[in-house]
Order: C-alpha cells, then sequence, then structure tokens
C-alpha cells in the first residue's frame, strides 16, 4: 500500500467464517505471539463483510487494551501512541468493517502514510495482492523489539508492535521495506 498513490478496500467481499485475518491480530506478549481477537456476530445467510457487526462477546473492548499495556507498556513509544489507538476499543455498534477502516486510518496517521483510499469499483483496474504470498517475495528484516533478547525475533505481529517498538522509524522501516517488495515483485515478474 505504501507504494500506490490509491488504494481500495473491497467491502463487497463476501464474508468467509474461515478468513480470520479480518478480525483478529497477534502481539509480542511476554510468552511469545500472542492472537488477539474481536468477535463478530455474523447475520444468518449469505452476506458481505460490511455487514458482519461485531460482538461484545468476552469482554473483548476491556481485555485487548489490557493485553496491549501487559505487552508493551515497556516499550519506548507505548505511551506516546496508546491514547491514539484505545479509541478503537469502544464497543460501538459496527461492521468489522467500519472498525477496520477506523483502525487503519489511526495508523495511517501515526506513521504519516497518506494515501487516497477508495471502496473496490468495477470502473478501475486493480493490481490484486490479496493472494500475494509475502514470504516469497521478501524476508522481513529484524527491527528491535522490546523481548528481542528473550524470545528472538518475532516475525509477522501486528503493525502496532513496529509502532510501539519502533515509533516513528516505523515510517523508515516501511518504507524500505515496501521498496525491496517493488523490486523483489518485478524481478519475480520478469
Amino acid at each position: 500500500m505504501y507504494k500506490y498513490p490509491i488504494v481500495s478496500i473491497d467491502t463487497e467481499a463476501k464474508y468467509i467464517k474461515n478468513n480470520k485475518t479480518t478480525h483478529r491480530f497477534s502481539i509480542a506478549d511476554t510468552r511469545g505471539p500472542l492472537n488477539l481477537t474481536i468477535p463478530v456476530s455474523k447475520p444468518s445467510g449469505a452476506t458481505k463483510w460490511k455487514e458482519v457487526e461485531i460482538s461484545n462477546h468476552g469482554r473483548w473492548y476491556e481485555t485487548i487494551p489490557i493485553a496491549l499495556e501487559s505487552a508493551y507498556g515497556r516499550t519506548p513509544f507505548f505511551e506516546f501512541y496508546i491514547e491514539r489507538i484505545l479509541p478503537l476499543f469502544d464497543l460501538r455498534k459496527e461492521s468489522i468493517i467500519e472498525l477496520c477502516i477506523r483502525a487503519d486510518q489511526i495508523v495511517r496517521n501515526i506513521i504519516n502514510f497518506n494515501v487516497d483510499i477508495k471502496e473496490k469499483s468495477s470502473d478501475i483496474i486493480y493490481n490484486d495482492f490479496t493472494n500475494i504470498d509475502i514470504d516469497s517475495i521478501f524476508i522481513i528484516k529484524p527491527y528491535w523489539q522490546v523481548r528481542k533478547e528473550q524470545l528472538g525475533f518475532i516475525p509477522n505481529l501486528s503493525i502496532l508492535d513496529l509502532i510501539f517498538n519502533l515509533g516513528p522509524e516505523a515510517e523508515l522501516y516501511i518504507e524500505n521495506l515496501s521498496t525491496l517488495i517493488v523490486e523483489n515483485n518485478s524481478i519475480n515478474n520478469s
């Protein structure tokens, strides 16, 4: 996304129960990766992700902020960014897509990532990266993590891990990473 001036979000995508990445993310807890889930309540019958509402089951809106503080409270930038992220954990009646869009906006503001986000439209030609195998394109360059000495570098975590550990340097990390992706993708497609 970082390298494109316009990005579209497919709000019309069909709800697939097994696709947990839409409402689940991983953080580095004291014992290793910890999956955090925002529960959803699916309406009956075939539906789209934009129609899937967030559930208050499991009091996720209370447990996720506690898990974030436990995992990242000692990172250099936790106190600086947590107040900007906490509004995501209010209990609103909204779809999971609406929450994802709010989260995306907060993260993009933190890392100074300005891109025009549009809903997917039939009159635009897209590069579809939904099924891309990121691991085949590049190797994630380890960055400083608060528990790296005890647990080693833990890849594939939420961008919150990057933000809380690197702060303003997260933007530089993503910029360098996106350059590698574009360069390697060009090589792989040749």
